[in-house]
């Protein structure tokens, strides 16, 4: 009985410790929701001062315009510039490098070598964030680190582990993703060394290295502490809770790091920059959520915002979503205006209702008449009806033509796919056999000249760009005309050879065939992302149409000439 007793108590403290645990977990659920309401309402009165926090920071511009003006000399001219560019870097890359320009100008003016080498930085960083990494490093190639006061080295180093992180971030190969994984690495312990403990240069860029080395646990250790510990501005606030996002994600814990990424968006708009990444990643995670509208509205905040900053870079991310996004944004506004539209129908259908029984009640005698205007508007309605049946057949019509041109195309490149593999593994079993006599020769050298050379690769290249053009022209033989009628006067687009298409006029063709991703264009192509963005910016500014409607204009082009048995 005793030990019954006993199995009995020991069950019920079992019981009771799980629904304690249930009820605590329930409540700790609650609190967050509660906390993250909290917190998007001071998001959502924080986006409606924007135009508030904007004139605060124009009129710190103009008070920092204002003192570079009434500098005497050209070292207070120097450091005045310095701070406009401080703040001018988040908010207007154009006006920054303009300020850049002008602060080197001065600095060769003044001979001294350690204010060349920082405004020279300025221009790299600024160049960075332009997507122009190329043109970045070649600067940094140029200044000599080393020989500088040891407080720059923090800045060069920086803006290295900047440049390879973002050309890591858009790698298409993985080796070349993996290298600048690792340079990236390599300067972000550089910036580390070169920063003091308990300083926030050094716990941002520690809390990184700890994400990305898999100890979350230990960056929020460090974030928070600096956080508790130094004086920060509300731009640095909004850097340290972002970094904190980073950190709540590998854990796994949304809600924690949906906090974080609202509170570093209230500080970014608070603090008027233009250039940030929070509130696109909220807006993100708000649509993997299902809050469509929400999303919606965060990222056009964001385009708007990017693209006043001219930060290229930004513009391209959000490019990314924004489609999708708005897409089911539309879908649910459509949705919205169906039900509205029912709601309509039904209560008009009552009040008539109900005006036919006061009518049918007081005037008896007008009876066949209101019948015969009841059947008017049905036979109305009815026509109506047959109207839109019409009109969704038509749509249906010519949703099975563009099927029927898909499967076309894809019958007619699958035929000549086939025959072009045929063509490449015969010159590949040509290749491997002159490499075998070359070595049963014993001619090394020759060999190794010929392994190294890319001709072959050239000539390939050309050759498979050429059957591009000429399967592509076969297909859409007014194509270049179709194109060009599409395009302002004067603004044509012309092949160098008859039967060829040049690189601009190919990339229209990818979208042509569907293919209207950047990246998979660029690689089809041997370019660089940027490259066919700037085409297709180019092509879309010399549009005679909307200059947004050019790329689905060109998707019709040859459609009627599609055999409609394809």
């Amino acid at each position: 009985m005793i030990a019954d007793s006993r199995c009995i108590l020991t069950g019920l403290k079992v019981l009771l410790a799980a629904f304690f645990s249930f009820c605590c977990g329930c409540v700790a659920v609650a609190r967050a929701d509660v906390r993250v309401d909290s917190l998007m309402g001071v998001l959502h009165q924080t986006i409606a001062n924007r135009d508030l926090y904007q004139q605060q920071k124009e009129n710190r511009l103009l008070e920092l315009r204002n003192e570079y003006l009434s500098a005497r000399d050209d070292t207070s001219r120097f450091h005045a510039l310095g701070q406009l560019l401080d703040e001018y870097s988040p908010y207007n890359t154009d006006s920054a490098f303009s300020i850049c320009r002008l602060r080197e100008l001065i600095a060769r003016r003044i001979g001294t070598s350690w204010m060349i080498a920082n405004a020279r930085m300025n221009t790299a960083n600024i160049l960075a964030r332009t997507g122009m990494y190329k043109e970045a490093l070649e600067i940094l190639d140029s200044i000599d680190c080393g020989s500088q006061p040891e407080y720059l080295h923090q800045f060069y180093y920086h803006i290295r582990r900047t440049v390879y992180g973002l050309m890591a971030a858009y790698s298409v190969r993985e080796a070349d993703r993996q290298r600048y994984d690792s340079l990236t690495m390599q300067y972000r312990d550089s910036v580390i060394a070169c920063n003091t403990p308990g300083t926030l240069g050094y716990s941002i860029n520690m809390a990184d290295k700890l994400n990305n080395t898999g100890r979350p646990q230990e960056a929020i250790a460090v974030m928070e502490e600096i956080m508790g510990t130094c004086s920060l501005t509300t731009h640095d606030m909004a850097m340290c809770a972002y970094t904190l996002s980073e950190s709540y994600k590998m854990l796994g814990d949304s809600d924690r790091r949906k906090e974080q990424l609202i509170i570093s968006s209230i500080d970014d708009l608070r603090s008027a920059v233009r250039e940030y990444l929070s509130l696109r990643m909220l807006a993100v995670m708000l649509y993997q959520e299902g809050d469509v509208e929400t999303a919606h509205q965060f990222l056009g905040i964001s385009m708007d915002d990017a693209a006043k900053c001219k930060a290229q870079l930004r513009v391209l991310e959000i490019n990314e979503i924004y489609p999708l996004v708005n897409d089911m944004y539309l879908a649910s506004i459509q949705k919205q205006k169906g039900h509205l539209r029912w709601s309509v129908i039904v209560i008009s259908l009552l009040a008539l209702m109900l005006l036919y029984a006061i009518f049918h009640m007081f005037k008896a005698m007008r009876k066949t008449a209101a019948a015969r205007k009841e059947v008017e508007k049905a036979n109305a309605m009815l026509r109506r009806l047959n109207g839109e049946l019409r009109s969704s057949n038509e749509e249906l019509c010519e949703a099975n033509r563009v099927i029927a041109e898909n499967s076309y195309l894809k019958e007619e490149y699958i035929g000549r796919y086939m025959d072009q593999c045929l063509v490449y593994i015969e010159k590949l079993d040509s290749y491997r056999k002159s490499l075998g006599k070359l070595v049963s020769a014993g001619k090394i050298e020759q060999l190794t000249k010929t392994l190294k050379s890319s001709t072959t690769v050239d000539e390939e290249l050309k050759s498979f760009y050429d059957n591009f053009d000429n399967t592509f022209l076969k297909l859409f033989p007014t194509f270049v005309d179709d194109f060009n009628a599409l395009l302002r006067p004067g603004e044509e687009v012309l092949p160098k050879k008859t039967g060829h298409l040049n690189t601009e006029l190919r990339i229209f063709a990818l979208i042509r065939l569907g293919i209207t991703d950047s990246v998979k264009i660029a690689q089809f192509l041997r370019y660089s992302v940027t490259t066919i963005y700037n085409y297709r910016t180019k092509l879309r500014n010399k549009a005679a149409c909307d200059r947004n409607m050019l790329e689905e204009e060109v998707q019709r082009i040859g459609r009627s000439e599609i055999p409609d048995n394809a």
